[in-house]
């Protein structure tokens, strides 16, 4: 297994118990609710929100297995759920179906991964709901129009981007390995005769001990990336090579994020899917954080989701 510095170990913030934390995100402060964190506990349909400090926990029941919520420039969410994206008003809990997404799929999927890129166009992921071989695929929503960008998938993750949006990072967490694309001025995947580049190998994490998941990208281009089952989040170089490392005492985290005044504190969403005896004592499927700012490191700002 690689070994590279330790900058500490996150602790519980949230006692959340999800089955499948993931999709954490940072929302900023409103006219009438504060900055808070955000996460989804994906197979129970679950949206999540605590203070920066973990107190005003609130849950939301949502009507499906949702993945992700991506803060509009409207300020409402784009909720990313099986069959469906929503739109939903965090002031008062109102839905709306925006456009079918995978609806009738077979074998059946649901949304896993995404993220907004930095032109403000929505990156997302499909995969099968028992993790079948092939049947996942990676999308961009731009400006409206859901168009997808590549398919063969088995459970995509790793979606985002570097700060100059020149390129984009995702990973088939099965494969090992986190892949990188370069894009073109507007955002999309670069094309020869017509059809998108093949990405290439960016990083080979099929030694870090665990399997690649969530990631997020900080303000110096570094990818900080959960490894499933090996209960550690690495930072990742501009070569995707593992420089530094958090660690957490359970062994699913999921996905990153940095947030918090000054996006100087690394929150982690973590999963008990699939253990046969869930240590809730430890803290499977809780909400753990670690603050950075000693180290000097700070995330990027979200950028809003452009619909139209």
């Amino acid at each position: 297994m690689m070994s590279s510095p330790c900058l500490g170990t996150a602790s519980r913030l949230v006692a959340s118990g999800c089955e499948l934390g993931e999709g954490p995100g940072w929302t900023p402060a409103t006219s009438t609710l504060p900055a808070r964190v955000r996460w989804l506990n994906i197979l129970a349909g679950e949206l999540h929100h605590a203070a920066a400090d973990g107190s005003d926990h609130v849950i939301t029941q949502l009507a499906r297995r949702t993945s992700y919520a991506a803060v509009t420039q409207d300020g409402d969410y784009l909720l990313v759920g099986q069959g469906m994206l929503s739109r939903y008003t965090p002031e008062t809990g109102a839905v709306e179906n925006f456009m079918p997404f995978e609806a009738d799929a077979a074998p059946a999927t649901r949304s896993n991964d995404a993220r907004v890129d930095r032109h403000g166009s929505l990156w997302l992921s499909s995969m099968g709901c028992n993790a079948e071989s092939g049947a996942g695929s990676l999308y961009r929503l731009h400006r409206g129009e859901l168009t997808r960008v590549l398919e063969g998938l088995t459970i995509p993750n790793a979606l985002c981007f570097s700060p100059d949006g020149r390129f984009a990072y995702f990973t088939d967490t099965v494969t090992g390995q986190v892949m990188r694309w370069q894009l073109d001025a507007d955002g999309w995947p670069l094309k020869s005769a017509g059809e998108y580049n093949a990405p290439e190998v960016w990083a080979d994490l099929r030694d870090a001990g665990g399997g690649p998941d969530g990631a997020v990208i900080d303000a110096e281009g570094h990818m900080w990336i959960a490894l499933w089952g090996a209960g550690r989040v690495a930072r990742l170089n501009h070569d995707g090579k593992e420089i530094a490392h958090v660690a957490l005492p359970v062994s699913q985290p999921s996905c990153p994020l940095f947030g918090g005044e000054g996006l100087n504190t690394l929150y982690v969403t973590t999963a008990h899917e699939g253990m046969a005896t869930p240590v809730h004592a430890a803290g499977d499927g809780d909400l753990f954080t670690l603050n950075l700012s000693a180290h000097g490191f700070k995330g990027l700002a979200e950028l809003p989701l452009v619909l139209g």
